[in-house]
């Protein structure tokens, strides 16, 4: 790990952490040469996994797609990139077991996932996802919730 200071190559761990769910590990490092200390996080990362889209299109699987399309049914909702993000390493979590997915299986589980967060985020999210034309389309949307 390089020192973010003086991007020496030489830091030791000082303090080793694991996240409430034992996803994600935070040390926190010193620069042996500097000594100026820093935090990193070392996360599960999926990097196999494929995504259908449709008409039979393949891509491999950005989590930033992923996170910036849920941030913007999320906007001005009470809900933090905190919590967010953690949604989304739930999800991860369950994706990683496999090599492919396709584009609808990975809107549903975010929908799912949505619906216990914030009502209106979830509601966004669907619009998007499931092309609403009209105002009717999103009151049949929340009569079937």
């Amino acid at each position: 790990m390089y020192c973010i200071n003086c991007w020496s190559d030489s830091t030791k761990v000082i303090d080793s952490r694991n996240s409430e769910d034992w996803k994600v590990i935070r040390r926190r490092r010193e620069c042996e040469n500097c000594h100026n200390r820093f935090t990193t996080f070392e996360k599960m990362e999926i990097m196999t996994l494929v995504v259908e889209k449709s008409w039979n299109r393949k891509e491999r699987y950005n989590r930033d797609k992923l996170e910036d399309s849920i941030l913007k049914a999320a906007n001005k909702r009470n809900l933090s990139v905190h919590i967010i993000n953690d949604m989304i390493r739930q999800l991860e979590f369950k994706w990683n077991s496999r090599n492919e997915i396709t584009s609808k299986e990975i809107w549903k589980d975010v929908l799912n996932a949505l619906v216990a967060l914030d009502d209106v985020a979830y509601v966004r999210y669907a619009s998007v996802h499931l092309n609403f034309d009209s105002a009717k389309d999103f009151i049949e949307f929340i009569n079937k919730k």
